[in-house]
């Protein structure tokens, strides 16, 4: 079995606390690594390698020089892409066919941020004064704390480590306790593309680790994805000493199909948007809004598909569902799906744990739909972050925009129609960070993601992500040999 210890400016060393817990296989149940458990003490170390390398290394490394080992290191992901893959399936659960597809697109996002790494432009200000110069910088923040979640930690993690570094910053990454592994193997990837010890550091352990990077005051700005309560719990720590934050939080988002939508398309679209990822990802559409008119026959031809879906070691190329990620979410999705039978929608697939065959003691969950579900339900209310679709019925347009916005989230949504006037009129409408139009779930390393409302603030990805790790400079220049008053207005 496999043993980590922490990564801190380039080195592998043990807890100072020297606590360690097993990591566990979602499919088998059985531990298969051992994790090493950071103290504070190990953070605050931490924090302190990668401030003392960003100032006497990093920052003076030219943006040309950042691309070359950006392109090197999306090189050596590219090729590691199977094994990354298998490590990552074994931890969480998630299909090998989508854990393998991440880590390539990790790649893509090394490369698309190369591309801006010498490409940080300031800009001349002309002022009201002929003998003044004054021009703007755009410089990197300094040190970065990156938290992660369990259920895509390679893409996530991409998401903050590419801009991040392509802005010129250091970073100090907590993955969660949950699935840790891939984020400690990529720290091989790191070294061997040449990035100078510091510059990528990793401390592992349980939200006692989280706490102690969120509170730490040598930070210049930390990114997080996870839940709504772990967001708050963040923003709350990093707001006592006024370090700024990057929220991607949760989700309920609406994926609306009209009656003039093309069926195939759309049905297909929604199962992928739910039960791809085990409904583990904070984008899953889990409320499905369909117009009256197809109601029925979207519920049918989604509770006939949802039967036949394959459940099978994650591993298996063939599988088309995985796991539940751990043990608690299992219990958490279990949960859900009871209390949604007594408040009265009417489940038409799944509804309790897959077992038999060669599932094992693996911790799979049956895709599951309810329908006649009220948006007013916990069902439709709360994110479950698990394969359980609700479809609730709308009549008009107005009032598919009026329950599709009815939820505290804002991250993603999905509009099904043939209408391209009625595209630009919900997407407008609609209080989300993404609107999918005639598809769902896609990504591009290009476009902005991230939300609104109990979604979180700040942006990933595009070249809003790579703002978020840039910091504004001005510089005013005096060249005039006249004397002015010091108490006069400076216009």
């Amino acid at each position: 079995m496999p043993s980590y210890e922490l990564y801190i400016g380039g080195r592998w060393l043990p807890p100072a606390g020297g606590e360690r817990f097993p990591t566990y296989n979602p499919f088998t149940q059985e531990p298969w690594a051992i994790i090493s458990q950071a103290e504070t003490a190990d953070v605050n170390a931490a924090i302190a390698i990668a401030r003392d390398t960003f100032n006497q290394t990093w920052s003076r490394t030219t943006g040309y020089e950042r691309a070359k080992l950006l392109f090197r290191l999306a090189d050596l992901t590219e090729k590691s892409a199977e094994r990354i893959g298998r490590l990552e399936t074994t931890d969480n659960g998630k299909i090998i066919r989508e854990t393998t597809s991440q880590v390539i697109f990790l790649a893509r996002m090394f490369r698309f941020y190369a591309g801006y790494a010498d490409k940080i432009w300031g800009r001349v200000i002309p002022l009201d004064r002929p003998d003044v110069f004054d021009y703007a910088t755009m410089d990197p923040l300094g040190v970065i704390g990156i938290i992660t979640a369990w259920n895509s930690p390679m893409a996530l993690l991409g998401n903050k480590l590419a801009a991040a570094l392509a802005a010129g910053n250091t970073v100090v990454v907590k993955p969660s306790e949950h699935a840790s592994v891939t984020t400690l193997e990529f720290c091989k990837l790191m070294e061997e593309a040449g990035f100078p010890a510091g510059v990528f550091n990793v401390v592992t352990g349980d939200v006692r680790t989280g706490q102690a990077l969120a509170s730490a005051e040598g930070l210049d700005k930390i990114s997080f994805t996870g839940s709504g309560a772990g967001g708050r719990a963040i923003a709350s720590a990093a707001g006592r000493t006024l370090t700024p934050v990057i929220l991607e939080l949760g989700g309920k988002s609406p994926n609306i199909i009209f009656s003039d939508a093309d069926l195939d398309k759309a049905t297909t679209g929604a199962f992928a948007g739910i039960f791809g990822a085990t409904g583990q990802t904070c984008v899953a559409g889990s409320r499905l809004l369909v117009q009256r008119p197809i109601y029925e026959e979207v519920a049918s031809r989604l509770a006939k598909r949802a039967a036949t879906i394959r459940l099978g070691n994650p591993l298996d190329k063939t599988t088309e569902m995985g796991t539940a990620a751990n043990e608690p979410q299992f219990d958490r999705i279990m949960g859900f799906i009871e209390q949604a039978k007594s408040e009265g929608a009417t489940l038409v697939a799944g509804g309790a744990r897959a077992t038999g065959g060669d599932l094992g003691r693996g911790l799979f969950v049956q895709p599951t739909i309810f329908k006649d579900v009220r948006n007013e339900m916990r069902l439709a209310q709360e994110e479950i972050f698990g394969p359980v679709l609700s479809i609730i019925p709308f009549d008009s347009e107005d009032e598919a925009i009026a329950i599709g916005n009815d939820t505290r989230y804002g991250l993603a949504s999905g509009i099904w129609t043939r209408d391209v006037n009625r595209v630009h009129r919900v997407a407008r409408a609609l209080r989300t960070g993404m609107v999918w139009v005639n598809t769902y779930r896609a990504v591009a390393a290009q476009i902005p993601f991230g939300g609104v409302k109990d979604s979180g603030y700040g942006r990933e990805r595009g070249q809003e992500g790579l703002m978020e790790f840039l910091t504004t400079k001005n510089v005013m220049i005096n060249f005039s040999d006249a004397e002015r008053d010091p108490f006069a207005v400076q216009t």
